[in-house]
């Protein structure tokens, strides 16, 4: 049984995001291209200047991103977080560490798709840190970017036929880890909604005494600084029901 004993509000995890300055084939600067099953994600941006381009079903859309503003998407949805000058957001994402247990998807290729373990071996980066860390990374950007310019002309063409077969194929892909991330909501979200409806009940019935036994305060840092993440350098916080590590391999 999963155990989150002090998440965040709302169960939500959280990490900050610097976004990769590395060109890509299109000339464009910025990270991988990749969707969500079933958590949405939100950018608080925090300085500099960007975008994230997104595919859905109503199409390609860019949306400027500048210190101050928030955009967020919903599962289903295509990102990625271009760069512009110094772009750097804080990153609020449902159900605790579900995004680093596997629910994001890479925009590669079919092949790359249809195969788990090669699929597994793209995503993968060798080391935490270091020059074998950035190369990987940054080929998987690449790779990635491969996908989703294909996805993009073929929606920009009236055709979504290949953006619909690439949420299917997520979904084929990630399927297996379903029961582990059910257990992961019901400990997070699912565990914090009910609460609340517990602590409502307290109220309505004149028995605060929950006020007195469960006040407490907590903090941390950052517990990493400067890691590969799909979008860009990431500081994030390895804490219970906040945001998982992202594995190595």
């Amino acid at each position: 049984m999963v155990s989150l004993p002090h998440p965040l509000p709302g169960a939500v995890g959280l990490s900050h995001l610097s976004a990769y300055d590395w060109e890509a084939a299109d000339g464009v600067c910025g990270g991988s291209p990749h969707l969500h099953l079933v958590c949405t994600e939100a950018y608080v941006v925090t300085g500099g200047r960007g975008a994230v381009q997104t595919l859905s079903p109503d199409g390609y859309r860019e949306t400027p991103l500048e210190a101050g503003s928030v955009a967020w998407f919903t599962p289903g949805t295509v990102h990625r977080m271009v760069q512009g000058g110094g772009l750097r957001i804080t990153v609020l994402m449902q159900n605790s560490g579900l995004p680093e247990a596997g629910d994001a998807v890479f925009t590669f290729p079919p092949e790359y798709l249809a195969d788990p373990e090669r699929y597994a071996d793209a995503a993968a980066l060798p080391a935490k840190s270091g020059p074998a860390a950035e190369d990987a990374a940054r080929r998987r950007r690449d790779l990635a970017v491969e996908g989703y310019l294909v996805l993009r002309e073929s929606l920009e063409a009236g055709d979504n036929g290949p953006y619909r077969e690439f949420q299917r194929a997520a979904a084929r892909l990630v399927r297996p880890k379903v029961p582990a991330w059910r257990e992961r909501w019901r400990a997070g979200a699912l565990a914090a909604a009910e609460r609340t409806g517990a602590q409502l009940d307290a109220l309505e019935a004149g028995a605060p005494d929950y006020l007195a036994t469960g006040s407490a305060v907590y903090g941390s840092g950052p517990t990493r600084l400067g890691g590969y993440g799909m979008c860009g350098r990431r500081d994030e916080y390895e804490l219970p029901g906040t945001t998982l590590p992202v594995p190595d391999a």
